[in-house]
């Protein structure tokens, strides 16, 4: 097995897991149902089992989905004369499409968070130096 493609940098990691791919190596899904991940990747072995996201991406979900609708909310409050009920029936559905939408990325961006940290058990890993060759020294 080669040694796995470890992200340069914090953000490559979150970008592969918000994208569902194991931020070790980016070679297999992270996720084996909708918000199920699995419990090892297939191409690097990485063992994720180790993981603690909880709620943490449900309020990445709602703080994110708030911060993006309440100005829409606002410019329709003022800019359109709707009535309250077409207002419900515009952001109810577009704020649990939205929320549904988020969930998975931040997941897989919390568990990427954890794992380049080291926390709750994973080994906290980066990428090796290239190494410059030894000088030689000629008498």
């Amino acid at each position: 097995m080669s040694p796995p493609s470890l992200p340069q940098t914090f953000v490559q990691a979150l970008v592969r897991g918000a994208r569902g791919r194991c931020p070790r190596c980016d070679g297999a899904p992270l996720f084996r149902r909708w918000l199920k991940s699995v419990d090892a990747c297939a191409a690097c072995g990485q063992d994720w089992t180790h993981h603690r996201a909880d709620d943490f991406p449900a309020y990445i979900a709602i703080f994110v989905t708030g911060h993006v609708l309440a100005p829409v909310i606002i410019m329709l409050a003022l800019d359109f004369a709707l009535s309250p009920l077409a207002m419900f029936a515009l952001i109810i559905p577009t704020a649990l499409v939205m929320m549904l939408g988020l969930l998975q990325p931040a997941k897989g961006a919390v568990i990427a968070a954890q794992w380049w940290h080291g926390l709750h058990g994973f080994e906290k890993e980066r990428p090796r130096e290239p190494t410059a060759p030894e000088p030689t020294s000629e008498a």
